[in-house]
């Protein structure tokens, strides 16, 4: 991925002796999920696309311990959180920018009381910035005029009180963006929050991402728009349960900008 998308290390700018603008945290779905994988490639691409200097940790980059933590593993979570945070101040980072909600909720809120203080950034507040500099323009692309409807990531949302910047961000696209009716604070999780992604579901007679997926689709849109790779996996499992995989698609907001970006 690094040879296409001219990705360089935080260990390959210590060498030069330069300093980017910004780390990405790339996070453990878009890493190794292959799904998230092409979020990530998207979101380097407008990096890219907008010059700026960014670096990924790459092999020295490990969870952030989210799921450790919600998940009840307090101990396994400060040693994951310790070890990322050796690491990023040996390189005193300042900026971080992850396109993972989960990821931007602990590194922004969690890691300042155990040292790790950083400016954090959710990349669709990273994306909007861009706009507004001016170093990002779209020209329409293939969803202009379509119906698109945003699923709000919990830990973006009533987690971090971020409503506005993808919105904004997918205004740009010159869409019909519909709102469902539990949207912004109101906003239904996903289900995979607080580590439920990676356990089996509880007793109950319908699962949780069925139940937005079926709100969404209840919009009749053609693009259900994500902020999470964890909400994107979610969701696509929803449509595919409702067999509307065919006319829906479960897109990053990344991934829409940079189909649509004039790079």
């Amino acid at each position: 991925m690094s040879d296409t998308l001219n990705i360089r290390t935080m260990a390959d700018y210590a060498a030069a002796g330069e300093v980017p603008e910004v780390l990405f945290w790339v996070g453990c779905a878009g890493s190794f999920d292959d799904r998230a994988k092409k979020i990530t490639k998207a979101f380097a691409k407008l990096l890219n696309g907008a010059g700026v200097k960014f670096a990924v940790l790459g092999q020295e980059e490990s969870c952030t311990g989210d799921p450790a933590r919600r998940a009840g593993n307090e101990f396994l979570f400060q040693m994951q959180a310790m070890q990322n945070i050796a690491v990023l101040n040996g390189y005193a980072v300042k900026r971080i920018v992850t396109a993972c909600p989960h990821c931007f909720n602990t590194l922004k809120n969690e890691y300042p009381v155990l040292g790790g203080v950083y400016e954090v950034m959710h990349h669709t507040q990273f994306i909007n910035t861009l706009f507004k500099e001016g170093k990002l323009k779209v020209k329409g692309g293939s969803f202009q005029g379509k119906r698109i409807t945003f699923h709000d990531p919990c830990y973006l949302g009533r987690g971090n009180g971020e409503y506005e910047a993808p919105r904004e961000v997918l205004a740009k696209l010159d869409i019909e963006l519909v709102e469902m009716k539990r949207s912004r604070a109101k906003g239904l999780c996903c289900g995979a929050g607080g580590a439920q992604m990676f356990k089996e579901a509880e007793p109950g007679n319908k699962e949780v991402n069925v139940e937005r997926s079926e709100e969404a689709l209840g919009m009749q849109p053609s693009v259900i728009a994500a902020g999470c790779p964890f909400c994107n996996t979610m969701l696509t499992d929803g449509v595919k349960h409702f067999n509307k995989e065919g006319e829906v698609q479960v897109k990053d907001i990344a991934e829409l900008i940079a189909e649509a970006a004039d790079l």
